[in-house]
């Protein structure tokens, strides 16, 4: 244990823990790589959980933070700043049309808060649907909308009423049916849930395209569009957190794309400035004239955090960022599926662009959450950073920054390959395993 583990052991609560049997000590990152205070380097393919989205110390980005800085650090929202502003109008131009009304905060947990209280505002209604294996924050409210218990900490809610339905996990599907022949039983199943187990009169339907700390399932794109449905004609409005999927990640601007549906809310944080602190909620005119506060944010909208934002979005535009996603998505997509067909134990590779999942498994398909533990640290040991997630802890999360190059792509399938040899060598008792990976639907 180095001095930087036990200091960090020691003065920082429990719930704080790093990767890793020797946790990482990262000191510099630049492009996809980063630095450890050892001086080994290694290939991100975790993008410091889906928040350096355009890389480390990106030179357009750097640079108008260090103007700005020099300019002036904080404002608060007492007074116009114009980054914020021209922020606000850059994500109204982007985001499905009608909305076009913003309040920034620091974090996708204070994103999510604020959308959940505009649409209790607007409706005049308290009672929250959300999905199991959903994750919305770290706050008391946030951790209520939460669908995994271990996040909740035995707490979360501050009495609203939150109410969790079915997702289309569609690997441990809990209708038992198989995705291509299963008539979207669970999209089906959630008019039976707002009958029996809602008042019927929800104020908001809170989703994320792709549940990223749930383990980055992946729904078919029906299923948002016909739950969706079924939310609004109850009288719910559609709160879509994109605070993982957004900005060109899944290979379009935004994950709800491939649904077809247009948000009441949207939610945004972590690449939106690539690794600045922010969190934005957007909404339309109806919505935002019911919140009329007063309201305040101390940080939200801080120009340094603002320039970080609009320089992202310059280079995700510039670069076309997006379409990089979707092609080099497409390979590295592939050359996961042929390593799952040789390794039965990846039990399941879904995703879409650049953000993609790899649950691991035993026999009959029993979660391994030791075997994603080894291959955490195997891929580190052949330089690769990847990340950890799902209610199982038996999914590996893989989410390069979107300027990954095709040759990076190819490293580290390399470094998984070597990673998973290693592995069977480990576990001979698995090489009997048959491939269990499902194929949706598009």
């Amino acid at each position: 244990m180095n001095q930087w583990t036990e200091r960090h052991t020691a003065s920082l609560v429990p719930g704080v823990k790093p990767y890793y049997k020797q946790p990482l000590v990262l000191t510099r990152g630049n492009g996809r790589q980063v630095e450890d205070d050892q001086g080994h380097i290694y290939l991100d393919f975790f993008g410091r959980v889906l928040t350096v989205s355009v890389g480390h110390a990106h030179p357009i980005i750097t640079k108008a933070v260090i103007e700005q800085i020099q300019d002036i650090v904080h404002t608060s929202t007492y007074y116009i700043s114009p980054s914020m502003v021209e922020l606000a109008e850059r994500l109204g131009t982007i985001t499905p049309d009608g909305l076009n009304r913003v309040f920034f905060t620091n974090s996708g947990t204070e994103a999510n808060e604020t959308a959940i209280a505009m649409a209790q505002v607007a409706t005049q209604r308290q009672e929250v649907v959300a999905l199991r294996y959903s994750y919305s924050g770290r706050s008391h409210l946030a951790m209520g909308l939460t669908g995994q218990a271990p996040w909740k900490m035995g707490i979360g809610g501050l009495g609203v009423s939150v109410r969790h339905a079915h997702n289309a996990y569609c690997y441990r599907c809990p209708f038992g049916k198989e995705p291509r022949t299963c008539g979207l039983e669970c999209a089906k199943d959630f008019e039976e849930f707002f009958k029996t187990s809602t008042t019927g009169c929800p104020a908001a339907y809170i989703a994320e395209p792709i549940q990223g700390v749930g383990g980055f399932i992946t729904p078919p794109n029906a299923f948002l569009y016909e739950t969706v449905r079924t939310a609004r004609r109850y009288g719910a409005l559609f709160i879509d957190d994109e605070v993982q999927t957004g900005f060109g990640r899944t290979g379009k601007r935004f994950g709800i794309e491939h649904a077809g549906v247009t948000p009441d809310i949207m939610t945004f944080a972590k690449g939106l400035a690539n690794g600045f602190p922010i969190g934005a909620t957007i909404t339309r005119n109806k919505v935002a004239e019911a919140y009329g506060g007063p309201t305040f944010s101390t940080f939200g909208g801080d120009p340094p955090a603002m320039r970080a934002a609009l320089a992202t979005l310059d280079v995700i535009d510039e670069e076309d960022l997006t379409t990089r996603s979707a092609d080099l998505g497409a390979v590295l997509r592939q050359g996961l599926e042929e390593l799952s067909d040789r390794f039965p134990m990846m039990g399941d590779v879904r995703g879409k662009g650049l953000m993609q999942g790899i649950e691991f498994v035993k026999d009959e398909k029993e979660p391994a959450p030791d075997l994603a533990s080894e291959f955490l640290e195997g891929t580190r040991d052949h330089g690769l950073l990847v990340g950890m997630g799902g209610l199982l802890a038996n999914t590996i999360r893989i989410a390069p920054p979107m300027t990954v190059t095709r040759p990076e792509i190819f490293q580290a399938l390399e470094a998984v390959k070597a990673a998973l040899v290693q592995m069977q060598t480990n576990h001979p008792e698995l090489s009997h395993l048959r491939p269990t990976r499902v194929h949706l639907p598009e």
